[in-house]
């Protein structure tokens, strides 16, 4: 190994796992996000917050590539994000992604939804992905539903599958792009209780959510958006207790009135 690649393998292994430079995004003449720069480190746990438009979403997708970038860079794990083709299907095993819908294939049941991308992109054999889907199924506490189709699950244990399909990818990172709202209120805790125990076993996540109890507890950071543009950072007890913008103050007033 060259010193130039022993020095890149080291960066990747110890800098920042996803760093955003610079990072602009339009649609049409609405600039969605605003000169975003932000370094997410190994094991952190980064809650992104803000009123409805404010970018956060779009920010989630970036990081996957699902939005592609009109300016500026993102990196993950020391290389930039691929731009097409088998490199980016590899990206995106590595970035676990859970949405608000749950995406599952209906016609295929939960063990099946947990294993394709294993046995597909991964190339696992069946019966190694069986036995890893089973292991995170029962991680999420769904393993006795392995043989049932999505439509005889409950919301919550339809994301919950969801969170276990992500993780079947190993991921460095893994995105949730506000995972319980379109949950019922009873069914929201179960699946914010497998994200804390995520954070707490070590997993680098990035959160968009309106559960704000969810980000004072399992958040190392709380990144605030407003209009595109990051307002201001911080840990969840300065952020909450004495947050620093006008913008902040306003939204946290109002969400944590009710």
């Amino acid at each position: 190994m060259t010193a130039a690649a022993r020095e890149s393998s080291t960066a990747s292994s110890t800098g920042p796992l996803v760093v955003l430079d610079h990072v602009n995004k339009w649609f049409g003449d609405l600039h969605v996000l605003q000169d975003i720069n932000m370094a997410i480190n190994r094991g952190e746990v980064v809650v992104v917050i803000g009123p409805s438009g404010s970018g956060k979403s779009t920010l989630c997708r970036a990081i996957n590539r699902l939005e592609t970038i009109n300016d500026g860079s993102i990196m993950l794990d020391g290389q930039p994000l691929p731009q097409e083709g088998k490199q980016l299907a590899n990206l995106r095993a590595e970035v676990g992604m859970v949405f608000q819908s749950f995406n599952l294939f209906a016609h295929k049941t939960i063990l099946e939804n947990v294993t394709l991308g294993p046995i597909k992109v991964r190339k696992l054999s069946k019966k190694d992905a069986d036995e890893l889907a089973q292991r995170l199924l029962d991680r999420v506490g769904v393993a006795h539903q392995a043989n049932k189709y999505p439509a005889q699950l409950s919301g919550g244990q339809q994301q919950r599958v969801a969170i276990a399909r992500a993780l079947a990818m190993e991921p460095k990172v893994m995105l949730f792009d506000e995972p319980t709202s379109a949950l019922d209120p009873e069914m929201i805790k179960e699946v914010l209780d497998v994200m804390v125990d995520l954070a707490k076993g070590g997993m680098t996540m990035i959160v968009v959510t309106h559960e704000m109890g969810f980000a004072r507890t399992a958040a190392d950071r709380v990144v605030f958006m407003s209009d595109g543009q990051i307002v201001e950072e911080n840990t969840p007890d300065e952020f909450f207790t004495n947050p620093r913008s006008d913008r902040a103050k306003d939204f946290l007033g109002k969400i944590l009135k009710h």
